[in-house]
């Protein structure tokens, strides 16, 4: 027998799946938004607002992935949408504001540089695209692109807020650029924090010192302190190495005696 109330029932529930699903997808809309609008603003000259723009991507970048997971709406779509988002968010458009705001003015030496950092991103995310699964969930293979391109991104901001011009650091920004995207395409460790639950209780310094950095450190010297949390981050991957090669030849030296 039909029932009118268990079919408006079931309509409302089709719809609140496709809400949900398309939840994740808007998060990588307003993230690719990001990019395009760091592009744009550096096209103007407004760099600062560009720099802003790549963080705030890789924030919405962060939460996509996480709204998916939550709400049990991943898909090969959603992955392929946001693999898309971020060769704008953070190959293209950081190699644009770079270009824009330093490296114009080297001629070939300068678009090279980007072309290089750009050329990078797109390996990286082709790499970890076709290696999903493979790999160990604690550690990427190679500087992420979000944190390639908020180095960059810290880069200018920083700069910019000591007054310091673009073209007065060209090679320092030329060599941070090179830097950034070799190390994404390397074989370097980095931390992903994959495994952190967080419905685990915590110790209490733990939560202090979060609370400290989010809350007194940030909003005291916004760009000085991201740009020295990445720089420390794209360098903690060649240390990690450092460190595994290390341990690696004092046990083959053991084994040897």
């Amino acid at each position: 027998m039909y029932d009118p109330n268990q079919s408006r029932i079931m309509f409302k529930s089709k719809l609140r799946r496709r809400g949900i699903y398309l939840l994740p997808n808007l998060f990588t809309t307003a993230a690719l938004f990001a990019g395009f609008y760091a592009i744009v603003q550096a096209m103007n000259g407004n760099f600062e607002y560009s720099a802003i723009a790549i963080f705030i991507a890789m924030v919405l970048d962060g939460l996509d992935g996480r709204v998916a997971r939550l709400t049990h709406t991943q898909s090969e779509f959603g992955a392929e949408y946001d693999s898309l988002s971020d060769m704008i968010s953070f190959g293209a458009a950081p190699a644009l504001v770079i270009y824009e705001w330093a490296l114009k003015d080297m001629g070939k030496m300068g678009w090279i540089a980007a072309f290089i950092y750009c050329t990078c991103a797109a390996l990286r995310l082709a790499r970890f695209n076709s290696k999903t699964g493979e790999t160990d969930r604690r550690f990427f293979q190679g500087l992420p692109s979000p944190a390639a391109a908020a180095l960059i991104a810290g880069l200018v901001w920083v700069m910019l807020e000591f007054k310091i011009a673009g073209p007065d650091i060209k090679w320092l920004a030329w060599g941070i650029t090179v830097f950034a995207g070799f190390t994404m395409v390397s074989n370097l460790p980095y931390y992903s924090g994959k495994e952190i639950n967080l419905r685990k209780s915590v110790p209490f310094i733990t939560v202090l010192l979060l609370a400290l950095f989010f809350f007194v450190l940030i909003p005291s010297q916004p760009p000085v302190v991201l740009f020295c949390v990445f720089m420390l981050y794209a360098l903690s991957g060649y240390i990690m190495w450092i460190l595994q090669w290390r341990k690696k030849k004092k046990s083959t030296d053991i084994q040897e005696s």
